[in-house]
């Protein structure tokens, strides 16, 4: 049995989505990937992928050995490209990214970064969801705010302020705070998804915030504090437009938080592979190019 050639089958099939395209992509056959995933599983004694006519979908099994699966492939093919230093990065680089940074930096970047490097494949995973590098596969993350985890390492690229923001027809109507800690007597637009829970983050101290309205996508607060539902608080980038127009104004400037970091993480004990590090690279210089994300 050539356990290697059925992990890579078994990869395949789960980054195209069908034992087809998988077959097509490594010049198999659907037939033989089929049967070698079968294999895999059979050896493994345990079941990977739930097929159906549609679509193939991972176990919680599958998504395990999943990530194991490409950290083994990965070493592999970075060890045997660490010989050819000449060879273009390839392969599939999957990177988290947080929603609205995505749409406002990272999109922005893709076309030309696809064209420097075409052999490489790049799978965006935009969410605001946490994901965990070390068991659902992906290689990088980019990510706002200090690293918090020892099994991690991270590189940063790029550093903003944040602000707190309210429409000028909720300051008329519910006056403008003149500390924070008067924010306890206004509504605030929550963001479920925050590290810091129902507490926002001053020059000195963090004060608990309330309101009527929560919401787990900064676009959504953006649009909510805009309609004058409430306070907000969050990247200065993303209430621009807003601030620009005099739709929204900025409160308790002199308590304003320090910047914070954005910075890629990757797991500190498996090796990078060079997708990723030119990846980093890349949107590193390409970061320090945007005045937002230099404050």
């Amino acid at each position: 049995m050539d356990r290697f050639l059925l992990m890579t089958c078994f990869a395949r099939a789960v980054e195209t989505g069908s034992f087809s395209a998988a077959g097509r992509d490594l010049g198999l056959g659907q037939p033989n990937v089929s049967r070698h995933v079968a294999a895999l599983e059979q050896h493994l004694q345990t079941r990977l992928l739930n097929r159906s006519t549609r679509k193939l979908v991972l176990t919680p099994e599958g998504e395990r050995y999943y990530a194991e699966v490409r950290r083994i492939l990965d070493a592999v093919g970075e060890s045997e490209m660490s010989l050819r230093d000449d060879v273009q990065p390839s392969g599939l680089l999957r990177v988290a990214c947080p929603t609205a940074l995505s749409h406002a930096f990272v999109l922005p970047l893709v076309p030309a970064f696809l064209q420097r490097f075409p052999a490489l494949e790049l799978d965006l995973q935009i969410s605001d969801r946490y994901v965990n590098l070390l068991d659902e596969g992906a290689e990088l993350a980019i990510r706002i705010g200090h690293l918090d985890s020892s099994a991690l390492r991270a590189r940063r690229v790029g550093l903003f302020t944040r602000v707190t923001v309210a429409s000028r027809a909720y300051l008329d109507t519910r006056g403008v705070p003149a500390v924070p800690e008067d924010l306890r007597h206004h509504d605030c637009v929550l963001y479920t998804l925050l590290s810091t829970g129902t507490s926002w983050r001053f020059r000195d101290a963090d004060v608990p915030v309330s309101g009527r309205l929560r919401v787990n996508s900064p676009d959504a607060m953006r649009a909510a504090v805009s309609a004058g539902l409430g306070i907000g608080q969050g990247p200065a980038w993303l209430y621009e437009d807003g601030l620009a127009s005099g739709v929204l104004q900025t409160v308790l400037e002199a308590f304003a938080p320090p910047p914070v970091p954005v910075q890629i993480v990757y797991a500190a004990n498996r090796l990078v592979p060079k997708r990723a590090l030119v990846f980093m690279d890349f949107v590193a210089e390409a970061f320090a190019k945007i005045p937002q994300l230099n404050r």
